[in-house]
C-alpha cells in the first residue's frame, strides 16, 4: 500500500472521527435540554459506530490508527516504520484540529474557540490510564485472535468508555489537541492537555509490553 495512499486515509478517518465527536456533542448538547446524561449518551454512541465504520473502511488501507497513542504503539512493536509512523502522527493532529474547525462550521460556531472544561485531577488521570489501556489492549488482543473483531470492539470500548472512566475515555492524543479548540460540550481546556496526552503516550507503551507477556507475544 502506498504512504500517501495510508496518509491520506489516516488524515480523513481522523477528520471524520474528531467531527463526530465534537459535532455529536453540540447536536446532543443542543437536543438534551440541559440533561448531561442524554448528551454524554449521543455522544458517546455516535462516536462508537462512526469509529467502526472508518476502521472497517481504512483498515485495509492505513490500519485505520486515526490515534498517535496507537500509532506509538505499533512502532514499539515494530508493526510500523519510524518514518510513516511519524508522518501519520503529523497527519493526525492536523486533521484532528481541522475536524473540530470542520464541526464549528456545519453548526454555525465561532471558528476557532479555546476550551474551557477543566479536565484536571487524580480521578481524571487515573480515567485515561484505564480508558487508554482498555483500547489499546483492546486492540492487540484482537489482533492476535479475532482480527476481523478489531472494528466493533474498538467502537464498543470507546463507547463504554464515555460512561465508565471519569475522564470520558479520551485515550488518543490527536483527539485530545483538537478538543482543546473547542468550547462545547466536548471541549478540555489547554493546560490541561499534556498531562493527558502524556499518560496516553506511556500507557500505550505499558500496554504493549504488558499484551507482549500476556498474549505469549514476543518481540523478534
Amino acid at each position: 500500500m502506498s504512504l500517501t495512499r495510508s496518509l491520506a486515509a489516516e488524515a480523513l478517518g481522523t477528520l471524520f472521527l474528531v467531527t463526530t465527536v465534537v459535532g455529536s456533542g453540540i447536536m446532543g448538547e443542543t437536543l438534551a435540554a440541559g440533561n448531561t446524561a442524554v448528551a454524554l449518551l449521543a455522544n458517546a454512541i455516535a462516536t462508537g459506530v462512526m469509529l467502526v465504520v472508518l476502521i472497517m473502511m481504512f483498515g485495509p488501507i492505513s490500519g485505520a490508527h486515526f490515534n498517535p497513542a496507537v500509532t506509538v504503539a505499533m512502532m514499539f512493536r515494530g508493526d510500523c516504520e519510524t518514518k510513516t509512523g511519524m508522518l501519520y502522527i503529523v497527519v493526525q493532529i492536523v486533521f484532528g484540529i481541522l475536524g473540530t474547525l470542520l464541526a464549528h462550521l456545519m453548526f454555525d460556531l465561532e471558528l476557532v474557540q479555546w476550551g474551557t472544561h477543566a479536565r484536571t485531577g487524580l480521578g481524571q488521570w487515573v480515567g485515561e490510564i484505564v480508558a487508554t489501556f482498555a483500547l489499546i489492549f483492546t486492540i492487540l488482543a484482537c489482533l492476535a485472535h479475532r482480527p476481523e473483531a478489531v472494528p466493533y470492539a474498538v467502537g464498543l470500548v470507546i463507547t463504554g468508555g464515555y460512561w465508565y472512566t471519569s475522564s470520558t475515555s479520551f485515550a488518543n492524543p490527536a483527539v485530545t489537541i483538537a478538543r482543546q479548540f473547542t468550547d462545547t460540550f466536548a471541549s478540555i481546556r489547554p493546560q490541561d492537555v499534556p498531562v493527558f496526552v502524556l499518560i496516553q503516550i506511556v500507557m500505550g507503551l505499558v500496554t504493549v509490553l504488558f499484551a507482549n507477556w500476556i498474549l505469549r507475544r514476543t518481540n523478534d
